[in-house]
């Protein structure tokens, strides 16, 4: 199983950028996906989940700024993340649960003017 994570970078206060999470291995339809992020010296915090039926969830620092999104064709998650804030800075992973969990290996966010 693997879970590829990209387009991090680093972006000014206001900017956006979209997360690609590329998974192979598993029937990704089946697994309810979500990203999570830790900024450093934090705890690894819940952003968005996206349910195999199609429900989603936000943390409330997020709401309103991130899109979670999927394509099953292409086993592929997505996070679209507008308005980003000096405090999104983070590495953002990817994870899939179903019967097991799997993570993504990560991808570094920099917010910075």
């Amino acid at each position: 199983v693997q879970l590829v994570e990209s387009g991090g970078g680093l972006v000014q206060p206001g900017g956006s950028l979209r997360l690609s999470c590329r998974v192979s291995g598993l029937s990704f339809s089946r697994y309810t996906m979500s990203w999570f992020r830790q900024a450093p010296a934090k705890e690894r915090e819940l952003v968005a989940t996206h349910r195999r039926g199609g429900t989603t969830d936000y943390a409330d620092s997020v709401k309103g700024r991130f899109t979670i999104s999927r394509d099953n064709d292409k086993n592929t998650v997505y996070l679209q993340m507008n308005a980003l804030e000096l405090e999104d800075t983070a590495v953002y992973y990817c994870r899939a649960d179903f019967v097991r969990t799997y993570w993504g290996q990560g991808t570094q966010v920099t917010v910075s003017a």
